[in-house]
């Protein structure tokens, strides 16, 4: 498996699935709103796609977004930069 330094996207993206995975809350509105299933959140947890998909939804209920860069301590606005980067396959 490749290193990734701190400021890479894709070790800020699974950081904040993490984030997301270990709030109950978070994680079951994320899984409600995208229908993917734990196997397949397993499966794919390393693709860039499912990744920026992700940041988009935190990025769409602001509370997560700003939770989330809380507990990774960063700025939201880094979450944002790393969903833009993988969306545009900067890796």
């Amino acid at each position: 498996m490749p290193q990734h330094s701190p400021n890479d996207p894709v070790a800020i993206a699974l950081a904040a699935l993490a984030a997301t995975l270990g709030s109950e809350r978070r994680a079951q509105r994320f899984i409600d709103l995208t229908g993917i299933g734990t196997d397949e959140l397993r499966l794919r947890a390393a693709d860039p796609a499912l990744l920026a998909a992700l940041l988009r939804f935190l990025e769409a209920h602001e509370p997560d977004l700003v939770a989330v860069a809380e507990e990774l301590g960063v700025e939201p606005v880094v979450l944002v930069e790393a969903r833009r980067e993988l969306e545009e396959g900067k890796r």
